[in-house]
């Protein structure tokens, strides 16, 4: 459920000025002070029953109560309260609130229609979402509640409903640029980028007005057929069409470029976004870093980290995070060390994830002391090692051909792992390794050792099972 504190928020953020007495504006008259309790006191008991566990029925009587009672609930707390519950992917309870409103004699807008379509498709799926949308009078029928219908298929990707519903809405003049975008998007997920040019055309004989989401969609049409003429066609558009870009639009410019293999323009399109002005958006920074680091341009990662430090003077672990795993990938070691040392000397949780790019780095480069040091400091901490740690060392030593220790780690791995979910440790290429391993060497002590812990993690498959056998039935062969 949503927290107290949360909901304390978004009630505080509409709450009514304080009533100022008319014979004094220093001093609150009684009957304002009487008022502004009374308010007080709804929200708080509002904030309490959303934040219960309550059954439908009980729900919608208490909420009756509430308002009944004391200060009647006002139409702006509410559907502050159903957005927030939306955020939180509370759908159900969202569900129920908005049945309330509805049924209460608020105003209802079609606004708050569609969002009511969205929580049914949600919480009662389709069918449901279908039948409210079916009940509501023509006048309600609009491009908000029909919008709202054709997103939830877009989301679920029926496509054979999406292509009706969104015909019928051509011929009610009821499209949008967003109604666009989404069947763009339902197109690009589906494979079918051949497809969206016609859609952003149709568009502007439509006089609908193109955003940079369709013009980002449309770039990536093209860059999925390796069209770059194209792509760059749509730039020149943009620019006539005095579109301004945003740092997404740069990082999407740039990975289109770095993927078709064009980095000098891609370095070109990342200093532009280095340049921008007001750039507060921590993920436009972590943005700006990996798709340098993809460019295997070392000198832009470390200038986009500088960058980020002046905005934000203390970067959070996701930052520090972000920035290790690039300098790491590139192997930019100096610079490396010199973050970690950055991260341990400020750092106010510990962060295993930032410990295991470290690790790795160390394994990588063979050192394997500094990397014992670190896991023992880790440990020191009081820090629970995951698997991705488990799986550093295993494959290290395994690829070393040390297998009593990559077996003790792997078995480690294997105690923390879930049996009861899809488990991915150990990665397939340190599989392989043990195999080849064994293939090499005949040990059915090992193997053994090795099928019992994959067995106890259900990653005996029949792969690995007889692979070994063969590795067996060979050994037995060579000793007779």
């Amino acid at each position: 459920m949503a927290t107290r504190a949360t909901c304390l928020n978004l009630l505080r953020s509409t709450a009514y000025r304080r009533c100022i007495s008319t014979a004094s504006t220093d001093t609150l008259s009684t009957a304002a002070i009487t008022s502004k309790n009374r308010r007080n006191e709804s929200r708080r008991k509002f904030c309490d029953l959303m934040n219960g566990e309550k059954s439908e029925d009980n729900l919608k009587d208490d909420l009756n109560k509430l308002h009944n009672e004391g200060k009647p609930l006002r139409k702006i707390e509410i559907t502050d309260c159903i957005n927030q519950l939306r955020r939180n992917k509370k759908f159900t309870l969202a569900l129920q609130l908005s049945e309330w409103m509805e049924s209460s004699k608020f105003m209802i807008s079609n606004g708050d229609r569609a969002i009511r379509i969205f929580l049914l498709a949600q919480s009662n799926g389709l069918d449901s979402a279908e039948k409210y949308l079916d009940s509501l009078q023509e006048s309600e029928k609009t491009s908000k509640t029909y919008g709202a219908l054709l997103s939830c298929y877009c989301r679920q990707k029926k496509f054979d409903k999406v292509m009706k519903l969104f015909e019928k809405m051509k011929e009610l003049n009821f499209t949008s640029t967003l109604n666009y975008n989404n069947v763009i998007s339902l197109h690009l997920s589906n494979g079918q980028p051949e497809k969206v040019p016609a859609l952003v055309q149709e568009m502007e004989q439509r006089n609908i007005t193109a955003d940079l989401y369709t013009y980002n969609q449309l770039m990536d049409s093209y860059a999925s057929v390796k069209d770059i003429v194209s792509v760059e066609d749509v730039l020149e558009k943009m620019e006539k069409h005095q579109v301004k870009f945003d740092w997404f639009t740069y990082g999407n410019l740039a990975s289109i470029y770095i993927n078709t293999g064009h980095l000098d323009k891609a370095n070109g399109v990342l200093q532009k976004m280095e340049k921008m002005e007001n750039m507060r958006d921590r993920k436009a920074f972590h943005t700006l870093i990996t798709l340098y680091q993809k460019a295997s341009n070392s000198a832009g990662v470390n200038r986009s980290w500088e960058l980020l430090k002046s905005v934000f003077p203390t970067p959070s672990k996701v930052c520090f995070l972000i920035v290790l795993l690039a300098l790491s990938k590139l192997g930019d070691m100096e610079n490396l060390d010199k973050c970690f040392g950055e991260w341990k000397s400020g750092y106010r949780y510990y962060d295993i994830r930032i410990s295991n790019v470290m690790i790795e780095s160390y394994l990588n480069r063979n050192m394997i002391e500094e990397a014992n040091l670190l896991y023992e400091n880790v440990l020191k901490q009081g820090i629970e090692p995951n698997l991705r740690t488990y799986d550093a060392f295993t494959n290290f030593y395994i690829k070393n051909s040390q297998i009593d220790f990559a077996l003790k780690y792997l078995e480690m791995g294997a105690c923390k792992a879930n049996p009861k979910k899809k488990v991915w440790f150990p990665i397939d290429e340190t599989v392989k390794m043990f195999l080849a391993h064994f293939e090499d060497n005949n040990d059915p002590v090992r193997v053994e050792k090795f099928c019992e812990i994959m067995k106890k993690i259900n990653r005996l498959d029949s792969t690995v099972y007889d692979s070994l056998q063969c590795t067996n039935s060979v050994a037995s062969e060579v000793e007779s």
